[in-house]
């Protein structure tokens, strides 16, 4: 790996996506925390994260049809502060399926301390001085946060069958309960699997933010996918 460091005008064009991280993800006895890798079905690669509340919006970028890549931690923001020079290494950069990037960072909003909200004001207006939008973001909506993550056990390819796919999306062409669209296709045991793969990748959507996801659940073509 070669390290660079320039301004950020100077290296914006970089492909941070595919960029590793630029420091070690601590992992010891009595830590309060929890690092792991993710991994992102979008780009069949491991990402790497220091919380469960990383992890979880790993998981929500791996599932959004807007993202297309992103990468944890891939280099430090510098900046004068005091007569001292501060840094930051925001937790993820994402590139956007339209080539935008956007820079994220994971902090709960009752874990915001004065120098953290000073950090990310900071790089909120270092993104925005080369065109890059920024989100700090927080806790998952419960209900949206446990369908999402029941879908990501099928995000792998493998569980997709392809004679099923055709007919779920053929018989979700029109709006029906989840079950019942399921079990016209056949054996729901051997289906299922396809069916949450298809609402993984977009082809089949249903209300994840009201209730959780049932049997009951109306189910329907998007008109895309990934």
């Amino acid at each position: 790996m070669v390290e660079r460091r320039d301004a950020l005008a100077m290296c914006w064009a970089t492909r941070f996506e595919d960029v590793p991280p630029v420091r070690q993800f601590p992992s010891y006895q009595g830590q309060r925390s929890f690092s792991g890798e993710y991994f992102a079905g979008c780009m069949g690669r491991h990402v790497g994260f220091e919380s469960w509340l990383e992890r979880d919006q790993l998981m929500m970028l791996d599932f959004s049809p807007r993202v297309q890549s992103f990468a944890a931690q891939p280099f430090w923001l510098s900046w004068p502060s005091g007569g001292k020079t501060r840094r930051h290494a925001p937790d993820f950069f994402v590139r956007m399926v339209d080539g935008r990037g956007v820079v994220v960072d994971v902090r709960a909003d009752d874990r915001i301390k004065d120098e953290d909200a000073a950090a990310f004001a900071v790089t909120a207006a270092a993104c925005e001085s080369v065109g890059w939008g920024y989100r700090r973001v927080g806790t998952v909506d419960p209900v949206l946060l446990a369908n999402v993550r029941w879908l990501a056990g099928y995000r792998h390819r493998r569980c997709l069958n392809d004679a099923h796919r055709d007919l779920l999306v053929e018989v979700f062409s029109q709006p029906s309960p989840l079950l019942v669209g399921v079990q016209a296709v056949g054996d729901r045991l051997a289906v299922l699997p396809s069916l949450f793969h298809l609402m993984w990748t977009g082809v089949l959507v249903a209300d994840l933010v009201s209730a959780p996801l049932t049997g009951v659940s109306v189910v329907r073509v998007a008109g895309g996918g990934r």
